[in-house]
């Protein structure tokens, strides 16, 4: 597990859900290493890569409800190869997830701009 401050972060993700007018369900985060996220992405997905994040969503109206899987070793790399400190690049990602639970898609360049804008959004909230 990664060592973060839970009620901090709880408390973040919530005021960025509520600030797309969501509230926040029954979220869980599972914390892997690569070796299982490719797994799942093999599995649920038909994907035979590695990435930091997978989000499936379980959302019922308003309520954010889902699963959330991220891979330590690639926040770790990512971290690394941006020159960010792990801490927030694991930010970044847990925030990432929410926000595709918002709604907020990131397949194309013009969506990963809007996640990317929402993202910086929503970390400045957490540095308050």
């Amino acid at each position: 597990m990664p060592s973060l401050d839970y009620e901090a972060v709880r408390a973040w993700i919530a005021a960025v859900a509520e600030s797309y007018g969501r509230s926040v369900g029954d979220v869980a985060y599972v914390f892997c290493d690569d070796e299982e996220m490719l797994r799942v992405n093999r599995a649920f997905l038909n994907h035979d890569y590695y990435t930091d994040i997978i989000t499936f969503s379980r959302d019922e109206g308003r309520i954010l409800s889902g699963d959330i899987i991220i891979s330590l070793d690639t926040v770790r790399s990512n971290a690394e190869g941006l020159g960010v400190s792990y801490d927030a690049e694991l930010h970044r990602v847990i925030i990432h997830g929410i926000l595709h639970l918002c709604g907020i898609n990131d397949k194309s360049p013009e969506e990963r701009a809007q996640m990317e804008a929402a993202e910086n959004k929503a970390l400045a909230l957490l540095a308050k």
